[in-house]
């Protein structure tokens, strides 16, 4: 004959019972880490950037995403006006306002 028999592998040599539990288990902890130091870190700062951009008031000094440093002067529902300049007002969308500067900030520049 060409072809040998093939026979089915005896109890012994196959896995114990539960491994393909314990094959599953590598994934769940990176899933765990992935979890806990991607996903939960950028929730927590988004929470942070939106209850500041509910908070803007006339008055407050802030930079935007675009790196425009000036006073708030009108804050509406989806717009801010900010004063960059003496008479110089420009309109941004509110979600750029990315940091509020500490009062003074803009004349120590």
């Amino acid at each position: 004959m060409f072809i040998s028999n093939a026979y089915a592998a005896s109890s012994s040599t196959l896995g114990a019972p539960g491994g393909d539990l314990m094959s599953f288990l590598p994934i769940v902890a990176i899933f765990a880490l992935f979890y806990f130091m991607l996903i939960r870190p950028q929730m927590k700062a988004a929470k942070v950037q939106k209850s500041m951009i509910d908070a803007l008031k006339v008055g407050d000094e802030v930079a935007t995403a675009g790196g425009v440093i000036g006073k708030v002067t009108k804050v509406g529902d989806n717009y801010v006006s900010i004063e960059i300049a003496a008479n110089t007002v420009i309109n941004v969308q509110r979600h750029t306002v990315q940091t509020m500067l500490p009062p003074g900030t803009i004349k120590s520049i």
